[in-house]
């Protein structure tokens, strides 16, 4: 973080990978976040492990996110090359264990792959493009989006004929490409894909208000594990719940695969959304639609029905990351501080999808484990109508 007395150019936190490889490590990423949960059903039976019991695998790879996130370096482009390696290092080495521990491990060591590249892709994108911040950030994660509707679908045509071992290391070398890829292909002063900031970066900027740090800090942890109880109980969920032709379809990646696709095409309306409505306002109407729609999936036991609420969940969840990011950005954090507001998702990723487990056991019922989501739902949405100051610099939108 520089001190007031360093002077902070725009360059230091715009140089990096060019857009397109920018993308394509978001794509990776957006793989690599989801991943789990289309394989666990394959680890629980190969492990014999309980609901519950999977937690561990949650909680290590989204506690390696948050230290990973927090840890991010003022020099963004550092931490999309380190967060490919790591990456590249920690899915490879999952694919050589063989237990609960060795493999919690190798998901930390991801995890904080993962952090710093989703934090240090996002905050960059943030200060490149400065006029139309919530719809740059869409645009961008549409291919996190995308990464991750693609999993399901790649682990079901790929582990059957290489197994899951061979899958992850050849998604592991996928990292590591990107990475070499991005480190030629380096941005070092504006251009056309990334134009000059609209808004300058102040040369002294000042720490973000504690309430101010606090409320995104609780927004992203939150919404952090809202997303992942879904991605990563869908699956699981489908195959109990959704009759006999939905546990067939696709190896019980449907609704999976439908939520996330919902997600990626939200993202990409959302950020032309974004160019005409307030970003405070899609907030709140996407979690009031989400917070209806996980009852409505949590009540349903037929396929077909399991699907519809899936695409409109994921349609509806898909604008509030890059509101709220973009409401972030508005108030000019420094690196550090949007890195630990973004690492904080990875805390509530790692620790209410391990809470829906433990209700699951204790229940006897996945179904009932729902309400977890659809509290973080609600919770979120009266975070959202919490007093908040007028942002500096604000770009008004008609």
């Amino acid at each position: 973080m520089p001190s007031p007395a360093t002077p902070h150019h725009p360059g230091d936190t715009t140089r990096g990978p060019s857009a397109p490889w920018l993308a394509f490590g978001f794509l990776l990423a957006g793989l690599g976040t989801v991943l789990l949960g289309p394989i666990l059903p394959s680890i629980s039976l190969r492990w014999h492990l309980s609901d519950s019991q999977t937690g561990p695998l949650f909680f290590a790879k989204f506690v390696g996110a948050f230290l990973g996130g927090i840890t991010v370096p003022r020099r963004l482009r550092l931490g999309i090359v380190s967060g490919t390696v790591l990456s590249c290092f920690g899915f490879g080495a999952f694919g050589l264990c063989t237990g609960i521990l060795s493999g919690s491990a190798a998901l930390f060591v991801a995890g904080i792959g993962l952090g710093h590249i989703i934090a240090s892709t996002n905050i960059l994108a943030g200060y490149r493009y400065r006029t139309h911040t919530g719809s740059a950030l869409a645009s961008l994660n549409f291919f996190w989006s995308l990464g991750a509707v693609a999993t399901g679908l790649i682990v079901a045509a790929m582990m059957p004929r290489f197994g899951l071992r061979n899958l992850l290391f050849y998604f592991a070398a996928s990292f590591l490409a990107v990475g070499i890829g991005g480190r030629l292909a380096w941005q070092d002063s504006p251009s056309p894909e990334t134009p000059v900031p609209a808004i300058s970066i102040d040369p002294n900027p000042q720490r973000l208000a504690p309430n101010i740090l606090l409320r995104f800090s609780l927004f992203l942890f939150l919404y952090g594990g809202l997303e992942t109880c879904l991605a990563g109980w869908l699956t699981t969920y489908t195959l109990r719940y959704s009759g006999q032709s939905g546990a067939h379809l696709v190896g019980g990646q449907s609704a999976t695969v439908l939520f996330l696709a919902a997600l990626a095409a939200g993202r990409a309306l959302s950020s032309i959304a974004l160019r005409y409505y307030r970003e405070t306002t899609i907030q709140r109407l996407t979690l009031a639609l989400a917070f209806v729609f996980i009852g409505a999936l949590a009540s349903t036991s037929h396929a077909a029905s399991l699907s519809l609420w899936s695409i409109l969940l994921g349609l509806a969840l898909a604008p509030f990351f890059p509101t709220t990011f973009a409401l972030l950005i508005h108030h000019q954090p420094t690196p550090r501080e949007a890195g630990f507001v973004l690492a904080v998702s990875g805390l509530g990723a790692a620790a209410f999808p391990w809470l829906m487990g433990i209700v699951s056991t204790h229940t006897g019922s996945l179904r009932t484990a729902m309400a977890v989501p659809m509290v973080l739902a609600l919770l979120l949405l009266a975070v959202s109508f919490a007093d908040r100051p007028a942002p500096p610099h604000t770009i008004m939108k008609p």
